[in-house]
This record gives structure tokens, sequence and C-alpha cells, in this order.
């Protein structure tokens, strides 16, 4: 009886061991953001989700975890060779995730080195039909096609690109210093065209206010009166008045006008011209002898 007990007893502690160990090697905890594949003898036969899941132990049932999250590929440097010739060093970055687990798993072996591979030579393959200029100026272009290019690529072995975006652009020395030129130049072109438009509305601005200034004339005293008034603002100490020339027009009128006396041709003297000269004479001694 005793030897029953005890075969008993040891048949239940070797099942429960058993047990314990089919447990634990038979239990596996999903994440959210993970998906199991479950191979039996070799075959795909489930994806599980997420949550505590019991496998076959002992071998029998298998199960890889794939995660479904964003992941960050950095591409090397790569040397491109653009359609116009230019040699630069480009880096970029891929956005990726699985979107299917089974194929992710079956129908590629391992797919973070199939998508670098893949973004290295699609970035050398479209990069190579840019011109430097739409590869600096229209980036969001270049990005765009190559995400379109490796996601198609990609989509069968279950994984979506969500984006790809060019990290640096490497340029040579010869060519930034070449660029730069060009910027100073188109810089230098702008400001010539500005300040060459700004001369012309100030002539055509002038324009008109001789317009207005011709049809009224008390405007132009106005603004006589306005400049002596700037000028005085200042503690200067050589005023200049602005004299309009038409006040002097009656004297060149008579300095140039002739007259025709006893059959000679004489010059006609302004009274201010008279005044001068018999001042002149009054003040020369009455007893100097003439000369001889």
């Amino acid at each position: 009886m005793t030897g029953a007990v005890v075969a008993l007893l040891t048949v239940v502690i070797v099942l429960a061991c058993l047990a314990l160990i089919a447990f634990s090697t038979g239990f596996r905890v999903i994440n959210e953001y993970e998906r199991g594949v479950v191979l039996r003898l070799g075959r795909l036969i489930d994806v599980k989700g997420p949550g505590p899941r019991m496998i076959i132990p002992f071998g029998i049932d298998r199960m890889v975890k794939v995660d479904l999250r964003v992941m960050v590929h950095e591409v090397p440097p790569q040397d491109v060779i653009t359609s116009d010739n230019v040699t630069v060093r480009v880096t970029a970055v891929v956005f990726f995730r699985v979107i299917d687990a089974r194929d992710s798993y079956v129908k590629v072996r391992d797919y973070m080195s199939t998508i670098s591979k893949t973004a290295q030579t699609t970035l050398r393959s479209i990069l190579g039909q840019s011109t430097l200029d739409e590869l600096l100026s229209n980036r969001n272009k270049v990005n765009a096609e190559l995400q379109t290019v490796i996601d198609e690529q990609t989509e069968p072995w279950g994984e979506k690109v969500t984006a790809v975006e060019v990290k640096d652009v490497d340029l040579p020395q010869s060519m930034q210093r070449a660029m730069a030129l060009q910027a100073e130049a188109e810089r230098e072109k702008r400001a010539k065209i500005i300040r060459a438009e700004g001369e012309f509305q100030a002539s055509q601005t002038l324009a008109n206010a001789a317009q207005v200034i011709g049809t009224q004339p008390a405007t132009l005293q106005l603004r006589y009166l306005q400049t002596l008034s700037e000028i005085g603002a200042d503690q200067n100490t050589v005023v200049v008045f602005p004299v309009p020339l038409d006040m002097f027009e009656p004297f060149f009128e008579l300095k140039g006008r002739t007259a025709t006396k006893n059959g000679h041709q004489t010059k006609a003297v302004s009274p201010l011209q008279e005044q001068i000269s018999a001042a002149k004479r009054g003040a020369e001694p009455e007893d100097k002898a003439p000369a001889e």
C-alpha cells in the first residue's frame, strides 16, 4: 500500500513538472504593437494578435514576434552624379512600418536590410535623373518620388514606406563658390532693378508735381517759403536763398537790347549802370591833366 502511494505521488509530481514546463515554454505575451507569427512544424498556421497566447510547446509550435511600429532607417552617404554632371554626396532617411506580419516574415529574410539596399539603389537612380537645382530647390518633389518608388518595391513584402527625406547634400568646394557668385550677381541685379524702378517712379511724381505747380503759380511761392523754413530749421552759418530765374529775365533783355543812334550801333545802358558810372566820374579829381 505504501509503495502504491509513493508511485502515485511520483506520477503526480512528474505530471505537475511536465505541465509547468509545458506552460512555461508554451505561454506567450504579445504586446499591442506586435503580432505573433506561429509556425507549426515549419508550416505557417496563424498570426496572433496582442494579449496572452498559448502555443504547443516542446518545439512543435514556434512563434516569431514582428514589430508594427514606425521604424527609421538612415541611408549611408551615397555619391550621386546628377543629370547636369555634378557629383554630390547625399544622405537620406526612410520612415517605414510593417503592415502585414505574415508577408514580412515569410516573403523576405531580413526586411530591414532589404529596405536599406532598396533605398540606396533608388536614391542613386532618382537623383541621377534630377539636376542640381531640382535637388536643392524642389526637395519635396524629389522626396515624394523616392517614397513612391521605394514603396512600390517593398509593398509585396508587407511593408509600407511612409516618408523619405533627403537629409544632407554635400557639394564640392568649387561648386559652392560658383553658387555663391551666382547668388551675389542675382542680388546685385535685383538691387539695380529696384533702384531703377524707384528713380522712374520718382521722376513720374516730380513730373506730376511740376504740372500742378505750372497751373497754379502760387504753389511755387509756397514752395519757396517752405524751402526757406527748412533751411532755417538747422543752425547753419551759411544761408542760401533760392531765387527764381524769372526775376532776372528783364535785366537780361535790357542788356541784350541794342539801339541805333546817329547811324552808330550803341548798347543801351540800364539806369543802374548809369548811376554807377556817374558815381565813378564824380570821384575823379577835376584838375587831372588829360593823358597825351
